[in-house]
């Protein structure tokens, strides 16, 4: 077995399942697990998502939001096991792949149109062709790249 196609085999056992498809404009609740000592609680954090980069185990989003006039951007491994679950508040209607003109806004200015009339079953089939698409490309890479060498 090729490095590539190990690496990948690893990489796969450890992919979240069941993620919430979302995307960019987005307004989301991520709740992320955090651990202080021996004690655990949830924290929430609530904003728009501005960017999505990445894919397979090293995939990430980026949320933000303005809170008490301060903007506020956070970065999440998407299949980190330390969130425990993100939810879609507002689905957002963009035409960007990435929203970062919304950093030094504030008020009306930062707002992101609703979708209206898509349903979210629709979006969810959407993300699962792309999610299924990536996986075959990358599995038909490891097996050229372990048939070449």
């Amino acid at each position: 077995m090729s490095k590539v196609a190990l690496i990948q085999k690893l990489e796969s056992q450890q992919l979240k399942k069941a993620i919430t498809p979302f995307r960019v404009g987005d307004s989301v609740r991520v709740h992320t697990r955090i651990i202080e000592g021996e004690k655990e609680r949830i924290q929430v954090f609530t904003g728009t998502v501005i960017a999505r980069k990445g894919y397979g185990l090293s995939e990430t989003f980026s949320v933000h939001r303005v809170a008490y006039g301060e903007g506020m951007e956070r970065v999440f491994l998407l299949n980190s096991p330390r969130i425990a679950k993100i939810e879609v508040i507002k689905e957002g209607d963009v035409r960007r792949g990435k929203l970062y003109y919304l950093r030094g806004t504030s008020g009306k200015a930062s707002k992101v149109k609703g979708r209206i009339g898509k349903s979210s079953k629709a979006v969810q089939e959407v993300f699962e062709t792309d999610v299924t698409e990536a996986s075959l490309e990358a599995t038909e890479e490891a097996t050229s790249n372990s048939t070449t060498e």
